[in-house]
């Protein structure tokens, strides 16, 4: 399956959601949905991953997570990417380092939900990305206080923003990073698997 480079207009404004996807739900488009509103922006690129350097076993084919992601996240400012693939890269600090040289003129955020802010200190280079994009956190259910108490908001909370200014945080030099809570849906990839939902 061929992995085109998206493309970006000088200056565009462009959410970066990555993760395995496997598989996508209902809960990813909602928050890619509040992401676009809350920040801001022009676009929202899903980077579905190869695989997640911190977990030991592997995700579905890469071609199923993309054909299941584009079912799951029909909108017009929304593309569902294979880049990592393309790129070659392991590490999000490295798909990044390849992003800004291919989109030198484009304002790329960081988006993650409220669950990976509290473990985002295992990240190869968290601080590296922390240091050079603003990144926008998504409350989801039963995780906000363990994502204010993690390593990476406490090393970096004199550069949080208010919630009620996530619309500035595009046009933002990083470091600068805040949570916004959003309407909760309690979807999770983990529990489809379980309850074998998520078949080839």
């Amino acid at each position: 399956m061929r992995h085109d480079i998206p493309y970006a207009r000088p200056g565009a404004k462009i959410g970066l959601l990555g993760g395995s996807f496997d598989p996508a739900h209902e809960g990813h488009a909602h928050i890619t949905r509040e992401a676009l509103k809350r920040f801001r922006l022009d676009a929202v690129w899903w980077l579905v991953s190869p695989g997640n350097p911190l977990k030991q076993q592997g995700p579905r084919a890469l071609e199923l997570r993309i054909a299941k992601a584009r079912d799951v996240m029909l909108h017009p400012r929304v593309k569902v990417t294979g880049i990592e693939a393309r790129l070659g890269t392991r590490f999000t600090a490295e798909t990044l380092e390849a992003l800004f040289a291919l989109y030198p003129s484009t304002r790329f955020v960081w988006l993650m939900g409220a669950d990976n802010l509290a473990g985002f200190h295992r990240w190869e280079r968290w601080d590296w990305i922390m240091e050079n994009l603003p990144i926008g956190v998504i409350a989801r259910p039963g995780d906000r206080t363990a994502a204010r108490h993690s390593k990476a908001a406490q090393v970096f909370g004199d550069h949080r923003i208010p919630g009620r200014h996530a619309a500035q945080l595009a046009d933002m030099r990083p470091p600068v990073w805040t949570l916004v809570n959003i309407p909760m849906r309690p979807h999770s990839s983990s529990e489809i698997r379980a309850r074998g939902e998520w078949k080839d």
